[in-house]
């Protein structure tokens, strides 16, 4: 396999295409998923970090996933993988879903 060939891609779903305006992208980076999400979020703002963040409060200050959110990378959800400390590296796929409530 050629290194380098395909950079990392984020895809997202729902109504986080509304939000980004796009469908993917391959425009950030990121060594780990938290380093990724944080980058997002700072170039789509804050309708963005609400979904993906959990608000920061009190003392601590480490970032957490909120519960309105789904993510995989490579089709695996991270809470099997290392969390917000997956590791990325190009040509993987990180896909980001709304937790769709329904009845």
């Amino acid at each position: 396999m050629q290194r380098g060939c395909s950079p990392l891609k984020v895809k997202f779903f729902a109504l986080l295409r509304d939000i980004t305006g796009v469908k993917e992208t391959t425009d950030f980076s990121g060594n780990i998923l938290v380093e990724l999400l944080e980058e997002l979020c700072e170039h789509y703002g804050k309708d963005l970090t609400r979904w993906i963040f959990a608000p920061i409060t009190g003392d601590d200050q480490e970032r957490q996933l909120s519960g309105d959110i789904i993510i995989m990378v490579n089709g695996r959800a991270i809470e099997h993988l290392a969390g917000l400390a997956t590791p990325l590296k190009e040509e993987d796929v990180v896909a980001i879903f709304p937790r769709l409530a329904g009845g």
